[in-house]
């Protein structure tokens, strides 16, 4: 019963934001239509978002595969889904523990301390639970004070994150009503800190002055299909006819296959945008219950692509710039002795998107650029710091890509390797 109650009930991201909306509208005594309504239709955005996110996983996916084929570059591809996933196979309870008691010291933190902030993104909290599992586990911690050292760590995370980020979240939402959620946070306030120095006098992403011919680059959607069509047919003619129809499109002819793949990504990335707004619509009214009853004046942190509507060139261009950091640093990673890191698509995608949207809002286009190139270093390096203190893990095809994994992953590390 436990196990169900951990694993699949507040496992599953779409049912945990749920909860939280059920709870905030029953504390607001709003009637029976009302809550049913709010909770599915919060649910419901939440499960639209995650749609468009697979859709994208699942391009970016094909993309690298055709990428490591057409540079013949093997090494290390960080990705923190599939990282999580095998380290459940050998910390799957204390990753459990971690969670439930980490979602708690949360909320208490939040009652407590001026960081109103309910950390709502839960695969992150999942996932971030698996690397201190792993941590503390390698580090020779186990039974209560594994699970107590990784929820209050953890905890305090979920409350320390939203915060840093929030005077840079309340520009670009224009609002203090949300916060951003996501264990990719040391990348956007570095992207923001970078982009209030290079980026003065720049203008935002969103200002581009397209000529008149070329307005139809105005709709976001139009500008990262071509974006990414660009990219796909060039790779898939550096691949090669042969091998993209043989081990790739299923035999679907290789440029027909890259329009399509490419249509398909910024499809994905439509998906998300409408997701978010059906959950920002939903949870924020109903969130009021969960701040007037148990935490004064809380606020819910989302997961990165609620700031993608607010910026939406800033998100190609964010995510341009970190991938182009992310091949920089496959030369200069062994330079310093640390592992290849492939470039994951996914992580310099989400992060490297949400970067440019944070570099934006304090430096214009040159922010964006200069901010999430940056944050694209700080994520090729980082997974390769990390990667030795991963135990049996480390000797994985992958790692966690995202920012905070490996900001508190290496310092954790370093630590108890002190004590030791």
């Amino acid at each position: 019963m436990l196990q169900f109650i951990i694993k699949d009930v507040l496992g599953t991201p779409a049912i945990l934001v749920g909860l939280f909306s059920l709870i905030g509208l029953l504390l607001q005594k709003k009637a029976f239509s009302e809550v049913i309504s709010g909770t599915l239709k919060t649910i419901m955005g939440f499960l639209i978002l995650i749609a468009g996110a697979n859709l994208i996983a699942a391009t970016l996916t094909i993309f690298s595969q055709l990428f490591e084929h057409s540079f013949n570059i093997q090494g290390v591809v960080p990705n923190t889904d599939a990282m999580a996933a095998l380290a459940q196979k050998n910390y799957g309870t204390a990753t459990a523990m971690i969670m439930v008691f980490g979602m708690l010291i949360n909320i208490v933190l939040a009652r407590i301390t001026p960081l109103k902030y309910i950390f709502l993104t839960g695969h992150h909290t999942l996932y971030m639970s698996a690397m201190l599992a792993v941590i503390l586990s390698v580090g020779g911690f186990s039974g209560f004070w594994l699970v107590a050292t990784g929820s209050l760590i953890l905890g305090a995370m979920m409350v320390v994150c939203p915060a840093i980020l929030q005077p840079f979240t309340r520009k670009i939402t224009r609002s203090d009503d949300l916060a951003l959620g996501h264990f990719g946070s040391t990348g956007y306030l570095l992207a923001a800190l970078v982009g209030k120095v290079v980026g003065k006098g720049s203008p935002s992403t969103e200002e581009l002055k397209v000529p008149k011919s070329l307005n139809f680059l105005r709709d976001s959607s139009v500008a990262i299909s071509l974006t990414m069509m660009i990219l796909f047919v060039a790779l898939v003619l550096i691949a090669g006819k042969a091998f993209t129809e043989s081990q790739v499109s299923g035999g679907q002819n290789f440029l027909v296959f890259a329009i399509i793949q490419s249509i398909t990504f910024a499809a994905g990335v439509y998906i998300i945008l409408a997701g978010v707004r059906m959950v920002i619509a939903e949870i924020v009214p109903a969130f009021k219950g969960i701040a007037d009853k148990l935490v004064k004046d809380a606020k819910p942190a989302l997961d990165c692509p609620t700031v993608f509507p607010f910026a939406p060139n800033a998100v190609i261009i964010g995510f341009l710039c970190s991938f182009a950091a992310g091949l920089i640093s496959m030369f200069l990673c062994p330079l310093f002795g640390l592992s290849v890191i492939v470039p994951g698509l996914v992580p310099h995608f989400f992060c490297g998107a949400t970067a440019g949207v944070y570099g934006n809002i304090t430096g214009g286009r040159r922010g964006a650029m200069i901010g999430a190139f940056v944050q694209g270093l700080l994520i090729s390096f980082l997974p390769a710091i990390l990667l030795p203190l991963m135990g049996d893990l480390g000797f994985a095809s992958t790692t966690f890509g995202d920012a905070d994994f490996g900001v508190v992953g290496i310092i954790l590390g370093k630590l108890i390797a002190l004590f030791h």
